[in-house]
């Protein structure tokens, strides 16, 4: 009981500390990048055009349909808006993981082994890019403009979920983000196959689970828990049934579930990073 009485303060204090090393090094990214303001704004305003393309896109198409799978376009933005905005906070905080592969290539990871600061934290603010706040904001704005589009019976419930359903779904993603990361350190030169997990999870979460064949929608349910960021959740606001008939109590879960990944996500940093035996070996 001692120990695991003493263990606790260790791990509090190295939560702290990397939280610490994280602001330092990303606010050391955002004084640099304030130096050139028109550059940073014209970088966030394209960050901003390009993701809002896609948004375009879905519209183009919604101009020859009515429906897609049955969804309506206000639906459906609601779907995109919801993943849209926490994959940006995601991708903002922590996106600078899928690097990892190069530095690990290179060798340049040593450098950040030697720093008496968590690695986690170091490669997580390395360059770190306020433009992203460009999606963040586009995200918002489609979830805004579709909230006064749709009939919704806005009871208290309904209002309050909405905040945790992105905050429950940027921790999904950054633990996709670890995880993929720690894959890397195996794989070495495998960033596209973590973007095929989370670039190309939040575009499959833009549209909704009926258009897509059950055993994906049950593999985004049960495996990768992708289906917890947007399309559980949404289908409760909305009052649409799941896919796969759960009980409505699961949309409740993205918190739970988004603890369990970044735990699992943690679990897998670590043995990536005891696994790492540098260039030289």
């Amino acid at each position: 009981m001692a120990e695991a009485g003493g263990a606790r303060p260790l791990d509090r204090g190295r939560v702290r500390e990397g939280v610490r090393a994280y602001l330092m090094i990303a606010g050391m990214w955002i004084r640099s990048t304030m130096t050139y303001r028109a550059s940073f704004l014209m970088t966030t305003f394209g960050s901003f055009a390009t993701t809002f393309f896609d948004f375009v896109g879905i519209m183009l198409m919604f101009s020859r349909v009515h429906a897609l799978g049955g969804w309506s376009l206000p639906e459906v933005a609601f779907l995109y808006g919801l993943s849209g905005t926490a994959f940006g906070l995601a991708d903002l905080v922590i996106g600078s993981m899928e690097r990892l592969g190069r530095r690990v290539r290179d060798g340049t990871l040593d450098t950040l082994l030697i720093r008496p600061a968590p690695v986690l934290a170091q490669v997580a603010a390395d360059q770190f890019a306020l433009r992203r706040l460009g999606r963040v904001m586009q995200g918002l704005l489609v979830l805004g403009w579709s909230m006064t589009r749709l009939d919704i019976d806005w009871t208290p419930v309904r209002l309050l979920l909405l905040p945790v359903i992105v905050v429950s779904g940027c921790g999904i993603f950054c633990a996709v983000f670890v995880a993929g990361a720690a894959f890397q350190f195996l794989a070495q030169d495998a960033s596209e196959v973590q973007n095929a997990f989370t670039y190309g999870g939040t575009t499959l979460l833009q549209y909704p689970p009926t258009v897509f064949a059950k055993e994906l929608v049950r593999g985004v349910t049960f495996v990768l828990p992708l289906a917890f960021v947007n399309w559980l959740p949404a289908t409760y606001v909305l009052g649409r049934p799941y896919p796969l008939g759960l009980p409505r109590w699961t949309a409740f879960a993205p918190p739970l579930v988004a603890v369990g990944c970044c735990a699992l996500a943690g679990l897998a940093w670590r043995t990536g990073l005891r696994s790492y035996r540098s260039t030289g070996s």
